[in-house]
C-alpha cells in the first residue's frame, strides 16, 4: 500500500479497535505472547535481564534537562478514562473491516508505545560507532564523538575588554603616545596618529605608573597596567596631557584575565554534543582547526504504492504522494544524511533488490506494513531473513509501523575509502505505515530515536506539559495527538482557567493545546503543531500532565493559534 493523504488507505492506518484482552491498559502486563516478543526483541538488540519485566517508561535519568528548556513538572494527575468521541478526527483514527489475518497478526506481535520507543532506542546504542575527523567548516550538524578540550588558556594573554584607555597606578595619569609602527603616511599626510595599543599586535611596552595609553578592544594588557577606563568614563586634558576619571577607577576593571574562560585542558563540550554554529565559535577560539566527531547516519527512504503521483491534482483513483517530500527533510532535521527517495510502486522484487543492495545505515520504507494484498514489506523482510525488533505498536494513529535489523551479508559491501563503513552492527529499517499522520507517529516512536543512537546521541529526556483541553484517548492504545505550546500569562476566554491565575495551568505555566484534524491521514493538525502530545489510553482530562514529543523545529515556531485549536 502506498503514501497518501487518503482515509480509505485502511491496510497503511491505523488499526480498528480492539477488546480489552487483546491490549495492555496503562499498568498492566502484557500478554504472554507479547511478553515472549519483546524479550526477545530485547535479546537482540542490548543485554536484559532475563526473567525480569523491561520498564522503558524511564530510559535515562528523569533528571536530565531537557533541551529545550522546558518545565517538566514532577507528578502526572490521574488520567479519566474515556472512550473515543464520534468526531471526524479521532474517528479516522478506526480502519474497519480487516481481515482476520491482520487482526490475528496485531494481536500476536503488537507492544505498546513505551516498549516500542524503548526498543528502538537500545537499537541504536547497540551500534558500534565509530569516528572520523572534519574540518570545522564541514562538522556542522555532526555530533562530537570525543569531549572538545581546551588547548589553551582563554583568553590565552589579559586583555581589554572595552575601548578607551589602560592605565598603572592612580591617576591622573600622563598620556603617553604610541604611534602604530608600520603606520604608512600617504602623500601630504601629517604627522603618524596616536592609535594606542591595537589588537592582535605584539607584547606592548610596560606601562610606567602614572601613564595612560590608548587601547583597543581585545588588545593586550601591557605589563604593570592594572585598569581600563572606557573612552566615555574618561576626560582629556590637552593643554596638560593628563588624563582624569570620571568615575572609580577598581583594579582590573574592564580587563579580561588570561584564563577567565577556561585554562587548558578544560572540557568544553562533553562527547556526543551536537556541533551547532557555536560550538564551532568555540573550538576555533579554543584552537581547533578539525572536530573527531561521528558520521551522520546515512538513510536511504524508499516510497512504495502504484496510485502515487508526483505532481498534478489528484484524479482517476490516483492521489499525491505526501511523504515523499516531507520524509527526507524531516531526517536531515534529525541529523541524518538523507539520499533522493527511490519511488519502487508496488514491487516486491524491486523491495527485494534495494533492501539486499543498500549500504545506508537505515532504510526507511513508506506504506506497505499491514497485511493487504499489495502490501510487501513483511514478506520480503522475511524472505530475506531480517529479525524484527518492533512488529507493530499500540499506538494511534501509526498502529503498523515496524522496526527490523537486516542481515549484515545482505546489505551491499562497501567499498575501502567510501563514505560508508561509519557503524558496526545494523543496518536497520523503520516501516512507515501509508496514512501521513501515521508516518509522523513512526518517525517519532521508531526512527527519531534510532538516529539519535546511531549519530551518538544519548536519547532525549522526556517532559511533560499540562494540557489545556481534555483530550479523548483510545480505549487501550497510546494517542499521539499534535499540540502547540502556549505560554503562561494569557488569557483563553472566560472561565478557562489558563492564563488568568484560575484553575488550571495557573498564570505563569507553559501548556499545550491539542489541535484538530488529528486523523491518521491528515497533515493539517501536524502542519501547525511544534509537538505531539502522548496520550495514555483512555484520555486526560482538561490540566493533566502528558508527555510532549517535539518536532524538529519546535523551536522555530511562533506561538500563536490561528484556527487550529
Amino acid at each position: 500500500m502506498g503514501v497518501g493523504p487518503s482515509p480509505a488507505a485502511g491496510s497503511s492506518s491505523a488499526a480498528g479497535s480492539l477488546s480489552g484482552s487483546d491490549r495492555t491498559r496503562s499498568g498492566e502486563r502484557c500478554p504472554a505472547s507479547v511478553d515472549r516478543a519483546v524479550e526477545q526483541a530485547l535479546a537482540l538488540v542490548g543485554s536484559h535481564s532475563s526473567g525480569a519485566p523491561h520498564s522503558p517508561d524511564q530510559p535515562h535519568s528523569a533528571d536530565q534537562p531537557h533541551s529545550t528548556g522546558r518545565p517538566r513538572p514532577a507528578d502526572e494527575p490521574a488520567a479519566a478514562p474515556r472512550s473515543l468521541p464520534p468526531d471526524r478526527d479521532a474517528g479516522a483514527a478506526h480502519a474497519h473491516g480487516q481481515d482476520g489475518h491482520q487482526q490475528e497478526h496485531r494481536q500476536r506481535h503488537s507492544v505498546s508505545w513505551q516498549e516500542a520507543r524503548a526498543l528502538a532506542i537500545r537499537a541504536g546504542q547497540a551500534v558500534e560507532v565509530r569516528a572520523g575527523r572534519l574540518p570545522l567548516d564541514q562538522a556542522l550538524g555532526h555530533v562530537l564523538a570525543e569531549p572538545l578540550v581546551a588547548l589553551t588558556d582563554l583568553p590565552s594573554f589579559d586583555t581589554s575588554a572595552m575601548d578607551g584607555w589602560v592605565v598603572s597606578g592612580p591617576g591622573p595619569w600622563n598620556i603617553r603616545e604610541v604611534a602604530e609602527a608600520g603606520d604608512k603616511k600617504r602623500a601630504g599626510a601629517g604627522p603618524s596618529r596616536d592609535l594606542g595599543i591595537l589588537a592582535g599586535r605584539s607584547t606592548p611596552a610596560t606601562l610606567p605608573d602614572g601613564d595612560a595609553v590608548r587601547i583597543a578592544t581585545g588588545a593586550r594588557i601591557p605589563a604593570e597596567a592594572n585598569a581600563v577606563i572606557r573612552s566615555e568614563h574618561a576626560h582629556v586634558d590637552e593643554a596638560k596631557g593628563l588624563l582624569h576619571a570620571k568615575h572609580q577607577v577598581l583594579p582590573g576593571q574592564d580587563i579580561r584575565p588570561r584564563g577567565q574562560e577556561c585554562r587548558a585542558g578544560d572540557q568544553l563540550m562533553p562527547a556526543g554534543a551536537l556541533v551547532t554554529p557555536a560550538v564551532l565559535g568555540l573550538a576555533a577560539a579554543a584552537g581547533y582547526d578539525a572536530l573527531v566527531v561521528v558520521p551522520r547516519p546515512r538513510v536511504d527512504v524508499l516510497v512504495l504504492g502504484d496510485e502515487l503521483l508526483t505532481g498534478g491534482l489528484p484524479h482517476d483513483g490516483l492521489i499525491r504522494d505526501a511523504l515523499g517530500p516531507m520524509i527526507g527533510p524531516w531526517l536531515r532535521a534529525l541529523g541524518a544524511e538523507v539520499s533522493a527517495p527511490q519511488r519502487l510502486g508496488d514491487d516486491a522484487a524491486a523491495l527485494r533488490r534495494v533492501l539486499t543492495t543498500s549500504d545506508a545505515d537505515l532504510v526507511i520504507t513508506t506504506g506497505g506494513t499491514a497485511a493487504g494484498p499489495v502490501d510487501h514489506v513483511h514478506p520480503v523482510l522475511a524472505e530475506i531473513g531480517a529479525e524484527l525488533l518492533v512488529d507493530g505498536v499500540a499506538a494511534r494513529p501509526g498502529h503498523p509501523m515496524l522496526l527490523a535489523r537486516l542481515k549484515k551479508e545482505t546489505a551491499a559491501a562497501v567499498s575501502s575509502g567510501s563514505r560508508g563503513g561509519a557503524r558496526g552492527g545494523g543496518p536497520y529499517l523503520v516501516g512507515l505505515p501509508g496514512n501521513p499522520l501515521a508516518a509522523v507517529s513512526g518517525l517519532l516512536t521508531l526512527a527519531e530515536p534510532l538516529l539519535r543512537g546511531l549519530s551518538g546521541r544519548e536519547p532525549e529526556a522526556p517532559y511533560r506539559a499540562l494540557v489545556r483541553d481534555e483530550v479523548h484517548g483510545h480505549p487501550h492504545d497510546t494517542r499521539l495527538v499534535p499540540v502547540v505550546h502556549r505560554a503562561g500569562g494569557r488569557s483563553n476566554g472566560p472561565g478557562s482557567g489558563y492564563g488568568g491565575g484560575g484553575a488550571g495551568t495557573g498564570s505563569s505555566a507553559e501548556y499545550v493545546v491539542p489541535l484538530h484534524y488529528s486523523g491518521p491521514a491528515m497533515l493539517r493538525g501536524v502542519a501547525a503543531a511544534d509537538g505531539l502530545a502522548v496520550v495514555p489510553p483512555g484520555g486526560v482530562r482538561s490540566g493533566t500532565e502528558v508527555e510532549i514529543l517535539d518536532l524538529p523545529w519546535a523551536s522555530a515556531m511562533p506561538w500563536t493559534e490561528g484556527c487550529f485549536t
